[in-house]
């Protein structure tokens, strides 16, 4: 029986698919960040040495599929490529960008649109005609607007703002210094610069801006309101720069619409038409990746 891997390798967390020819999972192992930018080639070959052998495949794997972000940068291709052969992966190997890997976990044609917003944020579409394009993903200094991150970030900001005078209330001071605990602004500055710790903990508080706008607080509200545009904006670029003669999916990915839920229906709100269905990821994207592992058996 012919077996095949899919690895959604994320800026959080790593999740890996075993299948056999059918499609049929057999085992699923989670492992840490594997952020090629941020972690460097030694974490990510370690993480993904991790997530294959706690999937404990029959050797030889037939197939294997990764979705990483960086993909299509220079000479990143080649770099995961060398990673893959020294973990043994020396044939029928696929390297593709994750916001593909999610879009044909959510649309199974590999046509439609994906709006990605996790630890980052990007928008990737495939039209019939197999053109691509993307909006976004550019990183949290130049992009990542409306990601789980940038909320997180927005949030500090805010609560700074509320603290020193130079902005309205917000319960966002009080809930991040409460999660945090710290007492001060200069605490939860010292927390925001630590260089030691990850980006992932600042989008960690992106489910307390959901909480505070559920409350009704109007600065959260507002953050809300701009990711939700942010996004939009993003799956609109993607949208002029392919052609659809028919209806198409926008699907929605990633750990910020399940920390912030509310972002789903602003999305659904700004992108409705008779053109396209917007809906939300409900399989992991390493599935998508595991359907682009299959291909290459046929």
């Amino acid at each position: 029986m012919a077996c095949v891997i899919g690895i959604d390798a994320g800026g959080t967390k790593t999740v890996g698919i075993l299948a056999d020819e059918s499609g049929k999972v057999l085992s699923k192992a989670i492992s840490g960040s594997a952020n090629l930018v941020m972690k460097g080639e030694l974490a990510v070959e370690k993480v993904i040495f991790d997530v294959i052998e706690s999937l404990d495949a029959p050797e030889p794997v037939a197939a294997l599929c990764l979705g990483i972000a960086g993909v299509g940068q220079p000479g990143a291709d080649q770099l995961i490529h060398d990673v893959l052969r020294r973990l043994g992966q020396r044939k029928s190997i696929r390297v593709v960008n994750d916001a593909l890997i999610a879009l044909v976990a959510g649309a199974p044609s590999g046509v439609g649109i994906v709006v990605v917003a996790g630890t980052g944020s990007i928008a990737y579409g495939v039209d019939p005609g197999g053109n691509t394009a993307r909006s976004g993903g550019w990183g949290y200094l130049l992009g990542d607007e409306g990601s789980a991150f940038w909320l997180g970030h927005y949030a500090v900001r805010h609560a700074i703002r509320a603290a020193d005078g130079r902005g309205p209330a917000t319960t966002l001071y009080d809930l991040i210094c409460d999660k945090l605990d710290v007492s001060d602004p200069t605490g939860l500055v010292e927390w925001f610069y630590d260089q030691e710790l990850s980006r992932n903990r600042v989008a960690d508080l992106a489910s307390l801006v959901e909480a505070a706008s559920l409350d009704g607080d109007a600065a959260a509200e507002d953050l809300m309101d701009q990711a939700g545009g942010h996004l939009a904006t993003a799956a609109k670029a993607v949208t002029d720069q392919l052609t659809f003669p028919d209806r198409h999916p926008i699907v929605l990915s990633g750990g910020a619409f399940k920390a912030c839920p509310s972002l789903i229906r602003r999305l659904q709100g700004r992108l409705a038409s008779p053109e396209v269905e917007v809906r939300p990821l409900e399989v992991e994207p390493a599935m998508g990746a595991v359907t682009l592992a299959l291909e290459l058996l046929q």
